[in-house]
């Protein structure tokens, strides 16, 4: 699969894959993995304690446009809180949802060669 894959795609995917360490060792644990609809995606949907974490990975190889995080633009978060929304009534229906937050994990220039990441909790 990762053949057919652009070189941008496996940039991204790899930058998953770090974040995704990067989380679990904070104690996140994992519950889905890019997920998409029609209205958005989530890149890691995380559990820390009872509170799910929605959180969107960032990379970028060149800081010239403002870096990873940066990235992360207004149209970018309402489509990540739309497909919240749209999980969450999925699962729990007009029940009680759980806690929620969105996180950004950005990969900035060397950073990303190193697995160094910038972690902003409750980033939007």
């Amino acid at each position: 699969m990762s053949a057919t894959r652009s070189p941008s795609q496996r940039q991204g995917a790899a930058a998953e894959d770090l974040a995704l360490e990067f989380l679990r060792a904070q104690g996140l644990e994992l519950l889905a993995r890019n997920v998409a609809s029609r209205v958005g995606e989530i890149d890691l949907l995380m559990r820390d304690g009872g509170a799910w974490v929605f959180v969107e990975v960032r990379s970028r190889t060149n800081p010239g446009y403002g870096g990873a995080a940066a990235s992360v633009t207004p149209a970018k978060q309402r489509r990540i809180r739309l497909q919240a929304q749209f999980m969450l009534q999925r699962q729990f229906g007009s029940g009680s949802w759980p806690a929620c937050r969105f996180d950004v994990c950005a990969l900035d220039g060397a950073s990303r060669q190193t697995g160094q990441i910038t972690w902003i909790r409750g980033a939007f």
